[in-house]
């Protein structure tokens, strides 16, 4: 892909040219209707469909699984069926079709299936984001997106082939949604300006948690109704419709995109002057080893998901286990801090450009919103055992931590686009890939918790949780940056 400065008219404009473009233009381009803003809800929808791909299989478990028989046979007769599904509170395996395969699954080996996934992730997400800025977000992405779709299309027919068979296409399934998670932003290196980057990275994201909610309130009905090999095949459906339209709506940035409006790319590529380079650079890779600011990041990062991991895994079991109540079994209750998860996010990314707009430091605003995602749900979370005779505080006070949770995503999340602009699609590929491992390490550690002392196993769980979180954030706060870094400024090539 050709870059932008090479194309741009405005690539050799001094910096008061670029800044009188950057306050007169926004005004010419209404931002809603912009063309920017298309590419971010279209990066949504992509973002919707692999993520609910991504969970369906936590929601047809149940129904896959049959522990009265040692070989897959058809579910004629149900009995010994589990129904604490994610559909009907008074769903009975009687109301569950006939002619959908069980399988004799102990937990164990569904944890290994589950696990396959994350697996498959961990593998991809930082090579892609390095990808992603060679090759172009529209190539990546879009074969994370097909990929991803045909293997969920694949899933029942391996699953009826073996088990091997279906974790290697979970592993490959993993493998294409770190493709996607990793390579998606790299594409905000050419289309956002500075002051618009957390509003658009969040409208971008935020499909991520709405996927999860529809996943959630649909794939327990879907299930219940035509069976769990249709919850694949709707979603993996719905994947590769997706797919065209991606490839039809996307570009890789403004200077290629056949029907953008002049003003508007103008825009961009004069607030990105100085941000995208003219030439492919090099990684700086051992700069980038010895940088406490993007160590700060990472540590943040993966504090803050091992935070978000055992809300999301963890609220429902926990709410089994001291109430006697499933929550489970009420799809909405179970999709609720998803759906408030996905309003903050959105708020919180405008709130973010929103303080960028009345002159606080770039470093100010990043630390703001990522206190502000990671204090509230740490203090509910550790307030959370010593509520535990009330059910809807308790209920309350998950929901908001995970919700509030999401504030953090135009803070640390983004910020490697701050310290590093020239290699941030590496950049944040490389950060979803450190943050994985919480997913890895978060439910083992957790789960031998719980295990070694039933008594207090939840207690000594959140307040874990807390800790790691806080300790992540408090170094964070003090190493963190938002300035370019000496090592990712361009450097000019010289030859011999």
């Amino acid at each position: 892909v050709t870059t932008m400065t090479e194309l741009s008219p405005t690539a050799g404009k001094n910096s008061q040219d670029i800044q009188g473009d950057e306050k007169l233009s926004p005004r010419k381009v209404p931002s809603i209707c912009s063309t920017r803003y298309g590419i971010a809800f279209i990066v949504h929808l992509c973002n919707f469909t692999i993520m609910a791909q991504n969970i369906i299989m936590n929601i047809t478990m149940v129904a896959m699984v049959n522990s009265t028989n040692h070989q897959p046979s058809f579910n004629d007769s149900t009995e010994g069926l589990p129904v604490n599904s994610f559909g009907d509170p008074n769903n009975s395996p009687k109301s569950l079709p006939a002619g959908a395969p069980v399988y004799d699954w102990n937990p164990q080996i569904q944890g290994i299936i589950f696990s396959a996934l994350n697996y498959g992730m961990i593998l991809t997400l930082a090579p892609s984001g390095f990808l992603a800025g060679r090759v172009g977000t529209k190539r990546v992405v879009g074969a994370a997106l097909l990929g991803s779709s045909l293997l969920v299309l694949f899933t029942p027919l391996a699953a009826d082939f073996g088990l091997v068979l279906l974790i290697a296409t979970r592993i490959l399934q993993g493998m294409s949604l770190g493709l996607g998670y990793g390579g998606q932003f790299a594409i905000w290196e050419r289309w956002s300006p500075p002051h618009e980057r957390s509003r658009l990275c969040g409208i971008a994201v935020s499909g991520l948690l709405l996927g999860t909610c529809v996943a959630i309130l649909l794939g327990g009905i879907i299930s219940q109704t035509l069976g769990w090999p249709f919850v694949f095949y709707i979603f993996g459906g719905f994947g590769c419709l997706c797919f065209p339209l991606w490839c039809v709506l996307v570009y890789d940035d403004p200077v290629t995109h056949p029907r953008i409006n002049i003003i508007e790319k103008e825009y961009i590529i004069s607030s990105l002057a100085q941000q995208v380079s003219s030439t492919k650079q090099p990684l700086p890779i051992k700069a980038m080893i010895r940088s406490l600011p993007l160590w700060s990041m990472c540590v943040c990062c993966f504090s803050h998901q091992w935070l978000i991991n055992i809300i999301t895994i963890y609220a429902p079991t926990y709410i089994s286990s001291v109430f006697n109540i499933d929550i489970r079994n009420s799809g909405f209750l179970s999709a609720l801090p998803f759906i408030i998860a996905w309003v903050i996010c959105l708020l919180g990314s405008y709130l973010a450009d929103f303080l960028l707009t009345k002159n606080f430091r770039l470093v100010t605003v990043r630390k703001t919103v990522t206190v502000l995602g990671s204090l509230p749900s740490s203090t509910f979370l550790l307030v959370l055992p010593y509520v535990a005779s009330n059910y809807i505080i308790a209920v309350s006070l998950l929901t908001l931590s995970c919700g509030l949770g999401m504030l953090s995503h135009p803070g640390v999340y983004i910020n490697a686009f701050d310290i590093a602009p020239r290699h941030s699609s590496f950049l944040m590929g490389a950060l979803r890939a450190f943050a994985q491992i919480s997913a890895v390490l978060g439910p083992t550690v957790s789960g031998f918790l719980l295990s070694q002392d039933p008594e207090f196993g939840w207690r000594n769980v959140f307040f874990l949780t807390v800790v790691i979180n806080t300790l992540g954030l408090i170094f964070y706060l003090i190493f963190g940056k938002a300035d370019v870094q000496d090592w990712a400024k361009e450097r000019k090539l010289t030859h011999l």
